[in-house]
């Protein structure tokens, strides 16, 4: 049984990174971010208030975690007026296109995170069956892979932000799509600042969590050495 046992373990470890940051990252997004860092971050260049800002911030978070396909709730963003000019929508059509890229990103990271969260502890039942120590093994090796991962990039983030972010959205986004111009109601609302303090949130707080679970193997590990 050791060759499927070792198969299983380390599938395990390589989940544990992705399990814990993408945990974060949905909690983030469903935690009313905007209402904390728009008072920590410069105001709107062209006259918007925080509570303007927090509104239709939060209306456009809202559509990006609905359950539904893109397609069939992009009306709610699309129906969003400029406060200004209630005539006039407050996106325009590229604005849209990249928040159905957006919300399709999003959408795959919770079927990811849905699959996650059924292969980790299924893993670690299989293990605590076939081998105790390597279910210990798997916990404590998954928190240290969570931690070189997730260091790393808070790392990149910290020392080379911009060609952190422009790599990130050439990798995830059709090119020219995600481009945007300091007027656009995008950066308005969710200028690079924004995104610089929700990458150091998430990257530092899935790195503690890592640092927990790499305490809670060890501590297993050990406790079955003396045993």
């Amino acid at each position: 049984m050791l060759f499927p046992t070792k198969i299983i373990k380390w599938i395990v470890v390589l989940s544990f990174p992705f399990l814990l940051g993408f945990s974060v990252v949905r909690t983030v997004i469903a935690s009313n971010y905007p209402a904390f860092e728009y008072p920590r971050i410069a105001s709107d260049l062209f006259g918007w208030s925080d509570e303007v800002r927090l509104e239709l911030g939060t209306a456009t978070l809202d559509y990006i975690q609905r359950p539904e396909v893109a397609e069939d709730v992009i009306h709610l963003i699309e129906d969003l007026r400029l406060p200004e000019d209630p005539s006039l929508p407050l996106y325009n059509e590229r604005e849209i296109g990249h928040m159905l890229d957006v919300k399709h990103l999003f959408d795959g990271i919770k079927r990811l995170l849905r699959i996650l969260f059924v292969v980790v502890p299924a893993g670690l039942i299989a293990l605590f069956f076939l081998d105790r120590s390597q279910m210990y093994d798997a916990i404590y090796r998954g928190g240290w892979a969570t931690i070189i991962l997730l260091a790393s990039i808070a790392i990149f983030i910290l020392v080379g932000w911009s060609l952190f972010f422009t790599t990130f959205h050439e990798l995830l986004f059709p090119p020219g799509t995600w481009t945007f111009y300091y007027t656009d109601s995008l950066i308005r609302l969710f200028p690079e600042k924004f995104w610089f303090d929700v990458g150091v949130i998430i990257s530092v707080s899935s790195l503690l969590l890592g640092v927990v679970v790499m305490f809670i193997g060890r501590y297993l590990v050990r406790s079955k050495l003396k045993t």
